[in-house]
């Protein structure tokens, strides 16, 4: 039988450093809706290290989805949902309350009216006070610019000029436009950043 499970290589590097900042930011208990589920890979990962969660994991691409259903049966994650199809472009989500989000690397390989769409929709679906978690590459214009991720940019501008670095003042401010408070930011390995905001 085909294995259809997908390997980011750069989730072994980042999945236990996001996974400490998650464990300070999201609640004991409730449903996290990752946002860009991608392989799959990192919705068993925390899932297995927060057992009081349910993940909800959710991608656009039927690839991916059938990489999250594979991981998911491949490690025996209990407490991971089915994964769902879900575009943050599109006005519909099919779910309607998350106790926490979380998108890791989706704002720099998407379109701007992804990350709009994640805003307007994470703002729908969560409580006063939960977080919204964004983990990847961000320019600020009071830091100087890593070489890596000017580099970063300009390859992935390359790919799809849709695509980019994202200034961390847009998102910021689409955030608050959204409902969400100001990120506490965290510094990570390889010039990323982790940003909680929480709704208010």
């Amino acid at each position: 039988m085909t294995d259809r499970r997908q390997y980011a290589p750069a989730t072994q590097r980042n999945r236990d450093p996001i996974l400490e900042v998650l464990r300070q930011a999201l609640p004991a208990t409730g449903l996290v809706l990752e946002i860009a589920s991608g392989s799959g890979e990192h919705a068993v990962h925390f899932a297995r290290a927060l057992p009081g969660l349910t993940f909800q994991p959710s991608d656009p691409d039927p690839g991916a989805l059938a990489s999250i259903a594979a991981w998911v049966e491949a490690t025996g994650a209990a407490n991971v949902r089915p994964p769902v199809l879900l575009d943050t472009c599109q006005p519909f989500w099919p779910i309607a309350n998350a106790a926490a989000v979380i998108c890791i690397n989706m704002t720099h390989i998407s379109p701007w009216p992804a990350t709009d769409g994640l805003m307007t929709g994470a703002a729908a679906i969560l409580p006063a006070g939960a977080p919204l978690y964004l983990y990847g590459p961000y320019f600020r214009r009071e830091v100087e610019t890593a070489p890596s991720n000017l580099a970063f940019d300009r390859s992935l501008r390359e790919r799809n000029p849709d695509w980019g670095v994202r200034a961390l003042e847009d998102v910021q401010a689409r955030a608050r436009a959204a409902g969400f408070a100001d990120p506490a930011i965290t510094e990570m390995p390889a010039n990323n950043l982790s940003l909680v905001f929480r709704r208010l």
